[in-house]
């Protein structure tokens, strides 16, 4: 039997982070969560459920618990950083990571390039999904043959965009987008940066799956 590592004194939310903490070390069902941490089998569903709401964990089709997207994103940042500290060297544009929360999308990595006009928008920006625009689209599996998604103009009139989503255990966690300033597009943005935006998010993904 494991008790919570961290007491707090509110009992729900150490109860909560300890099935976390449980899960991170290997997925779990409900009956296991409820043995090693002496809760009952009910209590164990709810918090582990209500977990899976909020993107802390997931919940896989044998009933086991992994840690969830929200948690996997977060691991994933710094690395993501130094990839698209290369991506945004190599192309001199804009690359962001953008993770799902619910209804939006929150940029978690901002690189910009040193070029005059370009595109900029502060780590812990949000955008609603409905908003359109190239990342959502990655994020919600709406990707051409090539793996990436890519917008004209499409959520702000001037820019173009293109992303990919990185997968994490066959579920998209972020996505890796490029935003050009529409008069330095002399394709698409997806003609002239896919390739490059799928390399990176697959480079992220590896790197979080291997943490």
């Amino acid at each position: 039997m494991r008790q919570p590592q961290t007491t707090t004194g509110v009992g729900v939310l150490d109860k909560a982070m300890a099935i976390v903490d449980l899960c991170a070390r290997a997925p779990a069902n409900g009956s296991h969560i409820a043995r090693e941490l002496d809760m009952t089998v009910p209590t164990a569903h709810r918090l582990a459920n209500a977990l899976v709401a909020h993107g802390l964990l997931r919940r896989d089709p044998d009933g086991r618990f992994h840690l969830g997207s929200r948690l996997v994103a977060a691991q994933m940042t710094e690395f993501a950083g130094s990839v698209l500290t290369r991506l945004t060297k190599e192309i001199n544009e804009t690359s962001q990571l953008w993770v799902p929360r619910g209804d939006v999308r929150v940029c978690t990595v901002s690189v910009e390039g040193d070029t005059e006009l370009r595109v900029s928008l502060p780590v812990g920006s949000s955008l609603a999904m409905s908003e359109g625009g190239s990342a959502a689209a990655a994020l919600q599996g709406r990707l051409g043959p090539e793996g990436w998604a890519e917008s004209v103009s499409q959520r702000t009139v001037g820019l173009a965009s293109v992303s990919a989503p990185v997968h994490v255990r066959g579920e998209a966690v972020a996505a890796v987008c490029v935003i050009v300033p529409v008069p330095r597009v002399t394709t698409s943005p997806g003609q002239m940066y896919g390739r490059k935006v799928v390399t990176a998010a697959a480079e992220i993904a590896s790197a979080a799956a291997a943490g």
